[in-house]
Parts: structure tokens; sequence; C-alpha cells
């Protein structure tokens, strides 16, 4: 037994549940049991077990054994009590439903007797009520005659009533005509309702009083007639006169409230409708509103094409605005508030405006009518003087309203718009070149413009109309400006193209007759300017574009840049060419034997040069730096293809010494020429100048090549040679022979060593080069004849 002092083990705290004896009374029978129960009492009785040993952990504990003893012997008992009471009240529950089972089958025996009884009594009398039928059928036709004897009086007075009702139709006192319809059409509605009544109407009956009361129906369609009649002409009546419009709305209410009414009574009997119901006639109503608002628009249609669209777009305006004025100053006070009469009247006047104005766009309209179209569905329509005004916007958005014409058929017309001003445009361009080439063959100088440059009035016609159609265009949309853009260069891309061609017949022309026209040349500097000018028309086109829509998806974006700068380039060529063959007679005397000590040649051609390149100070930056850099570039070129197309072999060291320092002389002469150029165009342009070491290059080739012709000494002529290469990569070797030849002192050994050289130091072209020697042909030697020349026989 442990101390009485020491803590008690934790597994005292599990309580354990009680166990009766009737635990005990099963596991002694021996009676198998599920594994999990039994498992389950196992636990229990552990759990018991340790409760217990927790208790009576004590030894003072065990006194109290007997009041634990007490406790569960009650708690049983009482678990007991309460199962025999549960038990006790599901037996008597039982009981009873057992006896309220055998009552009710003893009602069903009951019941099933007395109807047994009664189909017998019935069957023995039913034969008595077939001597009824003769009587049934008695009753009936003296029910339809007494409902004929009743409706006697009306049926004499429908005539009488149907007169009178078309005189008051006739007179348009329609209130009075409307409530004698109205009674003539409750007489016919109660003969079909009692003939409904009766056994069924027969189609004969119901002809005969269809028939008779044709009249009625007739009257029906009259008076309709005359209140459709009434409300198309709404719109006048109510400025005039409202009477005739207030009583025929109120004639549509009394008739709305009347098919109301039979509605319905047809959704609680729907055996009868009367005929002719429901009449709708407020559906109506709005119908013909529309069709008035329909058949206005078409009766202006007349001859208004050209300058009358604008006119009765104008005139189309203020009419639909006095219209929806009339419907919401006076039309609404006519009707009943939940017609809405106004908001309805507005979302109509829509309705058949985008259907007219439809109509309009499917005719071949110019491009002056689209704009004029396109101006008023997208700006007029939707402006405060027109479907934006505060009066209307209360009535319905702008935005429930929507557009007047689809975006599909928006976009049709602006690229319609487009189309039809890119062949305008693209006429107005072909006439404007026309007259361009009409005044390059006039005989006096071209125009000069407040700076002294060269102009024409091409390039104004051209920048004005385009500038001017995107400007309109602007007026439409951004979408519409920029569309517009796109298709103005693509038409100056083509323009352009047709002025280079222009400009190559023009020279081709000149070349045939160099005296017609007589300011070829002048007039040559003037289309570059007038290039110039385009250029900066094209950077404005461009800059104005918000976006870079595709005018065509077919074709890739316009370039006229490229274009621009190959036409500029034809004509700077042109001018060009204008030099070389000014100058080419002097460069036919030019390097000759008996001109190497006389230096005319050179100042004939470097004052050919200074007189040509006079002209020059007409034209614009950056191309007049360009034609003058292009002169000298063209004038070196020419002196090396001299030297190379017709070399004079030198028989001594004197004519190679005379040779070496005319070209030196004519470098020298011709750098101070290019020098003077230069200061010229930097007093009249204000313009930063060709750099010098372009001069430099362009005249130092002449100095080379004077070196490799003067150097005595044979043995080096690899080395000169390799810094000619060194400087000019472009040169070839037919280029260094035609040289050598020119010496006409190179032995083969030397020719070989320079050839070897050339081939081992041979590399691509740095990148910025301008090559030199490529354009210069070097003419194939002639093949020595190898028999030898003797006297025929």
């Amino acid at each position: 037994m442990p101390d009485s002092s020491s803590p008690p083990p934790l597994l005292a705290t599990v309580p354990v549940p009680e166990m009766s004896a009737d635990d005990d009374d099963t596991q002694n029978t021996g009676v198998d049991v599920w594994p999990e129960l039994e498992k389950a009492e196992k636990l229990a009785r552990g759990a018991a077990l340790k409760w217990a040993s927790g208790v009576f952990y004590r030894p003072d504990q065990l006194e109290r054994l007997g009041q634990y003893r007490k406790r569960e012997s009650q708690r049983t008992s009482s678990v007991q009590s309460r199962l025999k009471s549960a038990v006790q009240s599901y037996l008597e529950g039982v009981g009873s439903g057992l006896e309220q089972l055998r009552s009710a089958l003893a009602d069903v025996r009951e019941v099933s007797c007395i109807l047994g009884e009664v189909r017998s009594e019935w069957s023995g009398k039913a034969s008595g009520f077939q001597s009824l039928e003769h009587l049934r059928e008695i009753a009936s036709e003296h029910e339809r005659l007494a409902a004929a004897f009743n409706n006697l009086p009306h049926l004499c007075s429908v005539p009488v009533m149907v007169i009178e009702t078309q005189r008051l139709i006739e007179s348009r006192r329609l209130l009075e005509a409307h409530a004698h319809l109205m009674e003539l059409e409750d007489w016919q509605d109660d003969i079909h309702r009692q003939l409904q009544r009766t056994s069924g109407p027969t189609s004969e009956e119901a002809s005969l009083v269809l028939d008779y009361f044709v009249g009625v129906r007739q009257l029906g369609e009259a008076l309709a007639k005359e209140l459709w009649d009434v409300i198309r002409c709404g719109l006048v009546l109510v400025r005039q006169d409202p009477t005739s419009f207030v009583s025929a709305v109120r004639i549509i209410e009394r008739e709305e409230r009347i098919d109301r009414t039979l509605l319905d009574t047809h959704d609680a009997n729907p055996r009868f409708m009367p005929p002719g119901r429901p009449k709708n006639w407020r559906t109506k109503f709005f119908q013909i509103i529309e069709e008035a608002i329909a058949i206005r628009f078409r009766a202006t249609y007349l001859d208004i094409r050209g300058p009358g669209l604008a006119n009765h777009l104008v005139a189309l305006q203020n009419s639909i605005m006095n219209d929806l004025t009339t419907v919401k100053h006076l039309l609404e006070q006519c009707c009943p508030p939940h017609y809405h009469i106004s908001r309805a009247y507005m979302l109509m006047c829509h309705k058949c405006l985008s259907a007219y104005l439809q109509q309009v766009i499917s005719w071949d309209l110019e491009s002056s009518e689209i704009f004029t179209v396109l101006k008023w569905v997208l700006h007029v329509y939707h402006s405060p003087e027109m479907m934006g005004h505060p009066d209307l916007c209360s009535e319905v958005n702008l935005e429930e309203l929507g557009p007047l014409i689809s975006q599909e058929t928006l976009d049709q017309m602006q690229n319609k718009y487009v189309n039809t001003v890119r062949a305008s445009v693209s006429e107005w361009m072909q006439k404007a070149l026309e007259v361009e080439l009409l005044d390059w063959q006039r005989d006096q100088e071209p125009d000069f413009d407040h700076e002294g440059f060269y102009h024409t009035s091409l390039p104004t016609i051209i920048i004005q109309m385009l500038e001017e159609n995107a400007h309109v265009a602007l007026v439409i949309s951004e979408a519409l400006r920029d569309q517009m853009i796109v298709m103005g260069l693509y038409e100056l891309e083509t323009f352009l193209t047709r002025l280079r061609e222009t400009l190559v017949d023009y020279g081709k022309e000149w070349r045939k007759d160099r005296t017609n026209p007589k300011y070829y040349l002048h007039y040559l500097l003037a289309a570059i300017n007038s290039c110039i000018s385009l250029r900066g028309a094209i950077e404005s086109l461009q800059q104005q574009q918000s976006t870079a829509p595709q005018y065509r998806i077919n074709r890739a974006p316009p370039c006229p840049q490229a274009v621009l700068e190959r036409t500029t380039k034809r004509a700077c060529r042109l001018v060009i060419d204008e030099l070389l063959f000014e100058v080419q007679p002097q460069f036919l005397y030019l390097l000759s034997r008996s001109m190497l000590s006389d230096c005319e040649v050179i100042d004939r051609i470097c004052n050919s040069m200074e007189q040509h390149c006079s002209h020059y100070k007409r034209v614009r930056e950056p191309y007049f730096q360009f034609l003058v850099l292009e002169s000298q570039w063209a004038l070196v070129v020419e002196y090396v293809r001299t030297l190379m197309q017709k070399p004079m072999v030198c028989r001594n060291s004197e004519e190679r010494s005379r040779l070496s320092d005319r070209m030196a002389q004519d470098a020298l002469q011709l750098r101070d020429l290019f020098h003077r150029m230069s200061g010229q165009q930097d007093e009249d342009h204000c313009a930063c100048s060709q750099r010098p070491e372009s001069c430099e290059m362009l005249t130092g080739v002449l100095s080379v090549l004077a070196e490799i012709i003067r150097i005595s000494d044979t043995s080096m002529l690899s080395l000169e040679v390799s810094g000619l290469v060194t400087k000019y990569p472009d040169i070839s070797e037919e280029h260094v022979l035609v040289l050598l030849d020119v010496r006409g002192d190179v032995p083969r050994e030397v020719r070989g060593t320079v050839l070897d050289m050339l081939e081992q130091s041979a590399r691509p072209l740095p990148q910025g080069y301008r090559p030199i020697f490529n354009d210069i042909l070097v003419p194939t030697p002639s093949m020595p004849f190898c028999l030898p020349t003797a006297k025929c026989v």
C-alpha cells in the first residue's frame, strides 16, 4: 500500500462508467457477441478499474465505499425506471394505432355497401331521364326566342343607328360617333354572348349575325380612318385647334379600356371574344405617328444633289427641331402622361431619319456631298442646336438614341470620301505637273522667292492641296484626318515618281536640242528647290498624324521621303551631267603632250565650273552643298578618267617631270577653286560648308598620281603604290598598270612586284568611304599582232 501522503496517479482522474449486473450476466451466458462490443466492454471495464483505483487510492477513502455503492445503485434504478416508462408509452401508442385501423376498416366496408345500393338504384331509374330530352330542347328553344324578343327593339334600330353614326363620322363629331359605335358593338356582343350561352352558335347563326351587323364593322373602319387622319395631321392640328386631336386620343383610350376588360374576361372565360378584338389602337396610334414622320422625310426628297444637299440638311434640321418643340410644348399636353409622347416622338424621329439617311447615302455622292453628310451626322445631329438641346436631353439621353448610321456604314462613307478625294487629288497633281512642265519651257528665268532662291508654283499647289484636305477632314474626326494624310502621302509618292520621270524626259529633250529650252539648268535647280519644299510638307503632314492607320491593308505604308530623295538626286544628277557636258571639250586637250606647259586648259575648266556653280546659290540647303560637292567630285573623277582612258606614254624623264608638274599644278589650282567655292558657300548660305579634308582628299588623288609619275627610282614604286592603295582602296590593278604604262620606264620585274603587293594588300572598303576609281573604266589593252608585216606579193 503506498503512502497516503503521496499524490494519486493520473489515471485516477479518468471517470469509469457504471456497470450493471446485466453486463455480468451477458458475459457468463456464453452467447457470442460482436468483436466491437467485446472490445468496448473491455475498455469500459479497464476504465472502471482505473477509476476505482484512483478513487480508493488512500485508505481513508475506503470508508466512503458504502456511499459510492448506494449512489450507484440509485443511479441504476433511475435509469431502469426511465427505460420501463419509455417502453410502456411505445406499447400504448401501438395499441391505439391498431384500434384506429380496425375502425377505419369497418367504415370502408360500410361505404362500399352503400355505394353498391346506390348503383343498383341508379341503373333502375336511368331510363326515366331519357324522356326529359324533349323538354330540354323546348327549354333551349324558349331561351332563344326570349333572347330574340328582348333584342328585337335593338335589332330594328340598328340601321337607323348606323346611318346616324355615319353622319357623325362624316361631320367629324368623333366622340358622338364613337359613343353610337360602342352602343352598336355592345348589342352585337350581347347577341354573340347569348348565342354562346346556349348550346353554341352554329356557323349559319354566326354568319347571319355578322351579315346583319356588317354596317357596324364598316363604321368602325370609317371611324378608324378618320382617327388616323387626325393623328397623322396632329402637329398641324395642335398648333391651330387641338380639339379633334384630343377627341381622337380619348377615343383611343376608350378602346384600350374595352380591350383590357375583354381580355380580362377572356382569361376567365376563354370561350368568347368579340370579332375584331382586341383593336390595339394605342399601338396603332404610335405606328401612325411614325408613318407620318417617315412621310414628312420622303416628302422632302427632291433634287438635292450638289450644294443643295447642305441646304436641304439645314432645312431638315429646322423642320425636326420645330416638330420636336411642338411635341414638347403642345402635343404632350394633349396626350396622357403614360404615353411619354416626347420621348416616343424623338425615338421614332431618330429611327425614320436613320432610314432616310441610308437612302441618301446610297446615292452616288461626290466628295463635298459625303463631307456634308458626315459633318451633319457626326457633329450637327448631336449638337446642342439639335438633339443635344437641353429641353430634349431631359426626355432621351444621347447614348440611348445611338448613332444615326452604323459604324460599318460610317467607315464605308469615310473610305468612299477618301477615295473620291484621292481621285481629285491625283487629277490636280497631274494638272499641276503639266503646268510645271509648260513653265520649264519658258524663255525667261524662274521666279525668285523673298530669299533669292528659285521657286515655282508646283510645291505651293501640292502643299496647299494636301493641307486643305487634311484640315477639312479634321472637321469630321481625327481618324479621317489621319486617313486623309495617309492617302495624300500615297498620292505624293506617286506624284514624285511621275516628277522624276518627267525630269528624265526633260533631260532627254534637252540633249536632243540644247538651244531649247533656254533656261534648262535654272529650271532643274528650281525643281530641286521644289523637292526641298515638298520635304517640309511631308514632315508637316506626318507630324499632324495622331495615329498611323493603314489606308489599305494590302499595301505597304507610304514612304514618300525615299521617292523624294531619288527624285531630288535625279535632278542633281542632271545638273552634274550638264556641268560635265560643258567641260567635256576642255578635257579633250587635257594632259596631251602639246599642252603640258600650257595652263589655259585647266583655267578654262575652272572658269566653266565656277560659272556653272554660280547658279547653285539659287538652291536651298542642304542641296546647295550637295551640288557643290558632287560637282567637285565629278570634276576630279573626270580628270582621273582622262588620265586613265587617254594615257600619254612618257618617252623620257623630262616628259615624266613635265606631266607630274602639270598634274600637281592642276591639283593646286583645283584646290584653290574648291576652297573659293566653299568660302562663297559660307557667305551666301550662312551654313556649314563641306569639311576641308574633303577637298584635300579629292585633289590629293591628283597629287599622289603625279608623285607616282614623278619618282625617278622605279624600285620605290611599290612603296608609293602602297601609299596610294592605303588612301584610295578602291583602285584596281588595271588602274595601277595604266599609271605604270604612263611612266613608260617600268621594267617587268617591278611590275610583278607591284602587282604582288597589290594582291597582298587587298582589303574591303572602309565604312563611309566613297570610291573614286570604281566609276573609271580602263580601256582594254589591244593584243599585239603576232605575224610579221610584209608586202603582199
